[in-house]
């Protein structure tokens, strides 16, 4: 085993890197400038971790957010590694400890802020040796990125200052026009660009379209439940719509927590360490929230609205299954939030780029091709089959001669003289009475009730289809209302068919996508001498959680969910096998070893105890028996 195995075994405890991650290690430590696009949780933080532990001196790692250094510097000490942070949560005295400590080279990743940085350059040039800059989150830097950072602007002087010092760029999402700031801006001498493949096969996708804000709830519960004490982001188009949300789940014990940037920094840090350390389960946030969270296990992520790029749309999404482990995502998807998202863009200073990218938006939301083929497309990358875990492989959509439909819905729009929109035409064809409807006459059209038959909500999404297939346009600059395109007309008076798509809804007693977390994120059971037991996978969690807080660290530092899934499942019972398990490293062999194997051996004993009690040679029937013993204890 070479040098780099060897690290990467007995720090993180992975016997195998990820594509790309050794190609960039061996650039990085040849001294060269690096352009690293890699999805969230894709393993970036590997591709200069690992450069900083092989190179004397410190490596610099530029972070825009407090909350995401503090992540990886604990993460960082639990694999023994020397980390530490200069920032302004620290007192004056600390920090200076934490730079005599650089200089004397005890420390192999110092994390900073871009601003706090540039305090710092006199001390770092002066005495410092450093190994290496990485710069996180680099699409920062750029005004075309989604989270411009004026501070980051300043990052140009490194290679002014520090010559000879190589550079790491590090982004999750970053277009063509980005990648070109971003090099241009740090001034990267001859970057090499590394991209990594942005296929999160673990990452189911799903879209509803034209939901109700009561289906969106019980469609939300359903998913929360599924995720019962697991961890879930909500992401939502507006601060009011957080809170209105945040407080119907309460209403159903549900432990969930708000963050927009209406609430001051001290609220948003505490619901956000709630988060962290799984004092709370749920959080509804705006877009806000997000860049500064690490945490492997987040099990779903829900999208209320429609979100206004596929970049920000992936990063967020990204947020969950960081581990490896099936991760359900959720989209919801009506013409009020293109309707919003559109005024927004004509607000935005970028109007022309900032629509283009709504519309590939729009596109994916709309899509009856398989979803993840267009998210790969979008960032240049193609996939060779479909991907069977979106909503649109799985169950592909079917049609039927829809030409009535859409003709009665024109009709009505043009006896209106196309001064209607979505809501008032559906109360038209569905022969609702409603205030607008009838002050101004609309009940007096041939048109009035027209599609009795078919469902208020139904034509909402037949309308939606309709828009989608160009037979409709909104009109933006005349108050939103329904324009019948030329295409649309053709249909209208008899010369073109139109087919819809069938509104199959779903039974929201729903069946569990758990069927296909051991298919994508886990080892299926027909492949392993043993299945996973979930009663002792339950008992090591609670000792993660014991330890974790007497560190005061998220659980996941100790240990992440894939770990505690293979020890339930290989019962390691000496601490050369507990070091074996995937992402179990030397130190925390050594640190926790002995009392995770100890909860393994009583837990073995106990079973094969029950067992010789009992006229029953099967396993799962002694396991049975110790399950309703361990719900009276």
């Amino acid at each position: 085993m070479d040098t780099l195995q060897q690290i990467l075994k007995s720090y993180y405890g992975y016997d195998t890197f990820r594509p790309m991650q050794e190609e960039i290690i061996r650039h990085i430590l040849q001294g060269k400038d690096a352009l690293v696009l890699m999805p969230t949780g894709g393993g970036k933080s590997i591709c200069f971790q690992i450069p900083a532990l092989m190179l004397n001196g410190t490596a610099v790692v530029v972070s825009p957010l407090i909350s995401l250094m503090k992540d990886q510097v604990e993460a960082l000490r639990a694999n023994g590694i020397q980390a530490e942070t200069i920032n302004s949560g620290n007192d004056e005295s600390k920090n200076r400890i934490i730079r005599e400590r650089c200089l004397q080279g005890e420390v192999k990743l110092l994390y900073i802020s871009p601003e706090r940085l540039m305090t710092e350059i006199a001390w770092m040039s002066q005495g410092l040796k450093i190994s290496l800059f990485a710069i996180d989150e680099a699409h920062c830097i750029s005004q075309w990125g989604h989270d411009f950072r004026p501070e980051y602007t300043q990052l140009g002087i490194l290679h002014d200052k520090f010559p000879t010092v190589p550079v790491i760029a590090l982004t999750a999402t970053a277009d063509k026009i980005t990648k070109t700031d971003i090099v241009e801006r740090l001034r990267l001498q001859n970057p090499q660009l590394f991209i990594g493949s942005f296929d999160r096969p673990n990452i189911s996708l799903d879209v509803k379209r034209g939901y109700s804000a009561k289906d969106k709830i019980r469609t939300i519960m359903s998913v929360i439940k599924r995720h019962s004490h697991e961890s879930g982001i909500i992401y939502c188009l507006a601060r009011k719509t957080t809170e209105k949300l945040a407080e119907k789940l309460r209403a159903y014990g549900v432990l969930v927590g708000i963050y927009h940037a209406g609430l001051s920094m001290e609220e948003r840090d505490k619901v956000q360490e709630d988060f962290v350390n799984d004092r709370i389960h749920v959080i509804v946030a705006t877009i806000a929230f997000g860049m500064g969270i690490d945490k492997s296990n987040v099990r779903f992520v829900i999208h209320y609205n429609l979100p206004k790029s596929i970049e920000s749309f992936y990063q967020e999404i990204g947020r969950g299954g960081r581990d490896g482990l099936a991760t359900e995502t959720l989209l919801f998807y009506n013409v009020q939030d293109l309707i919003t998202l559109r005024r927004f863009v004509d607000e935005s200073g970028q109007k022309e780029i900032n629509l283009e990218k709504l519309k590939r938006m729009q596109e994916y939301a709309e899509a009856q091709v398989c979803r993840r083929r267009i998210l790969l497309n979008y960032f240049n990358e193609t996939a060779e089959r479909n991907c069977g875990n979106c909503d649109v492989c799985i169950a592909p959509p079917k049609h039927f001669d829809g030409t009535e439909h859409v003709q009665k819905a024109l009709s009505a729009i043009m006896r209106t003289k196309e001064q209607i929109g979505f809501t008032l035409t559906a109360e038209i064809l569905h022969g609702t009475y409603s205030g607008e409807v009838t002050a101004k006459g609309y009940q007096l059209l041939k048109t009035f009730g027209a599609g009795r038959d078919v469902p208020f909500r139904d034509w909402q999404d037949y309308l939606l289809q309709m828009l989608q297939m160009g037979f409709l346009e909104i009109a933006y600059n005349e108050d939103r209302h329904l324009k019948v395109t030329p295409l649309g007309k053709e249909v209208l008076y008899g010369r073109k068919r139109a087919e819809l798509a069938v509104i199959e809804r779903e039974d929201l007693r729903v069946k569990s996508h758990k069927e296909r977390q051991y298919k994508l994120g886990k080892k299926e059971e027909t492949n392993t001498e043993k299945a996973e037991n979930k009663i002792l996978f339950e008992r090591l969690r609670e000792l993660r959680k014991q330890i974790a807080e007497a560190n005061h660290w998220p659980a996941y530092i100790v240990m992440s969910d894939k770990s505690l899934h293979a020890l339930a499942t290989e019962r390691p019972t000496t601490l050369q096998a507990f070091g074996e398990i995937f992402g179990i490293g030397q130190h925390k062999r050594d640190a926790y070893g002995e009392r995770f194997i100890a909860v393994i051996q009583e837990f073995t004993d106990t079973i094969e105890e029950t067992a010789l009690n009992m006229p029953i040679n099967s396993e799962s029937k002694a396991t049975s028996v110790l399950c309703k013993n361990d719900t009276h204890r």
